[in-house]
């Protein structure tokens, strides 16, 4: 079976961010839980959009607030 989307946000909020992926959970809140300020989230947002080939405006960032938003928001405007 392959990676799911969870999967791979996690992969690379751990990768880049250096997080360790087993503290990482659907309800993980990116600002409060892993403390990423938004220079960390821009350059987030940009490995997501890359990895998922979508397009995450900016406007649609503050509503980002957990991994499950990264999540539903990937499969929303997958192409």
């Amino acid at each position: 079976m392959g990676e799911t989307i969870f999967d791979k946000v996690s992969d690379i909020i751990s990768q880049q961010m250096n997080i360790d992926k087993d503290t990482i959970t659907l309800e993980t809140e990116l600002e409060e839980d892993l403390h990423l300020d938004s220079l960390d989230l821009t350059e987030y947002v940009v490995f997501v959009e890359h990895e998922f080939d979508v397009d995450i405006p900016d406007e649609e960032m503050p509503k980002l607030k957990t991994v499950q938003d990264v999540v539903n928001y990937i499969e929303e405007n997958l192409r």
